[in-house]
């Protein structure tokens, strides 16, 4: 049978392709843009956060405090990759969610599954540009020609229909067409986390961002339980790990809810995690629902360490909550 014997977390922000010059320039021309809700979940403009930021907030955004805070990232994603390699998988159950990348406002499943023989990463723009933040971006993109990662097209297959018998409505997706490509929640870790070896991996998609069909949290605990069956229901003996790609709260950073979630985490709080209001639960916020996920499959693994780093970008004190962790057995 399948053994699900390890667990992991990351953040995907393309602050963690940035060097540490470019989060020392900070990102006030992005997060102007950015759609942002305020710690009680409002919606508000970047100029009504600068002209309500505390001057004490300026230390959190210092040099010191800056160059601090990617130093602690990238330790934490030097560990992670080792811990991923370390767990010798043979595939990868990846809970991330998809912003517009092959899911559009016409059809958006609530939850999908992957379920091919590969998944294609598209080749970068060739064009140059001058803008730092976008070659950042085109990070998580192929350096010369497309690429196409190996797939668990089976372990896939038998999660989808042990989900449908779970009462849980399943998307399928067995292919990309056209221009498609996977998303940066799994991007990221292809091209982060998979430089030296590639685990077949298992997408899972998860509808975090967009209303009306958001899964609630309660909802996506019992996914994380129902997929961490599945592994084991499994007919083949293979070594299987499960991430969750994504969170925690951005724009705003928002360090009471994400300390609330990491302590949840760390006590195995379930019932912190599964009642966690929704209505924080929003843009890059919501997918703190995919570590809602992997807490779940991950309650009969030991926590070997979590590291949580709130990445104060911009004079508005937006940025994102940096969350890495491993789970083993």
């Amino acid at each position: 049978m399948g053994r699900l014997v390890a667990a992991f977390g990351s953040s995907h922000s393309t602050m963690l392709f940035s060097s540490v010059d470019n989060w020392l320039s900070l990102f006030d021309h992005i997060d102007c843009k950015a759609p942002i809700n305020d710690r009680a979940g409002t919606p508000r403009s970047f100029e009504e956060l600068l002209k309500s930021t505390p001057r004490s907030a300026a230390a959190k955004i210092s040099h010191d405090a800056i160059v601090a805070r990617h130093a602690a990232t990238a330790e934490s994603m030097d560990r992670l990759q080792a811990a991923i390699k370390a767990a010798r998988l043979d595939a990868l159950i990846v809970v991330g969610d998809d912003q517009r990348e092959i899911f559009k406002d016409a059809c958006r499943p609530a939850i999908g599954v992957y379920y091919g023989d590969t998944i294609r990463n598209a080749a970068a723009p060739r064009e140059p540009t001058d803008d730092w933040y976008l070659c950042d971006q085109r990070r998580r993109l192929e350096d010369d020609n497309d690429r196409f990662y190996p797939c668990h097209a089976d372990l896939g297959a038998h999660i989808i229909a042990g989900l449908m018998e779970r009462d849980f409505d399943i998307t399928a997706v067995k292919a990309l067409v056209g221009d498609q490509f996977e998303g940066h929640a799994y991007s990221f870790i292809h091209r982060r986390f998979m430089t030296d070896s590639v685990v077949p991996m298992v997408p899972v998609f998860l509808n975090t961002y967009y209303p009306p069909n958001q899964p609630g949290p309660q909802r996506c605990f019992d996914l994380g339980v129902a997929i961490a069956d599945l592994v084991t229901a499994f007919a083949d003996d293979i070594r299987v790990g499960i991430l969750a790609s994504g969170g925690l709260s951005h724009f705003l950073i928002n360090e009471e809810l994400d300390r609330k979630v990491v302590g949840a985490i760390e006590r195995k709080d379930h019932d912190t995690l599964t009642s966690l209001p929704p209505n924080l639960l929003h843009t890059g916020s919501s997918e703190i629902r995919n570590w809602i996920c992997i807490a779940a499959a991950a309650k009969n693994l030991k926590l070997d360490w979590i590291s949580y780093v709130p990445a104060y970008r911009s004079r508005a004190m937006t940025g994102v909550g940096l969350c890495f962790a491993h789970w083993s057995q």
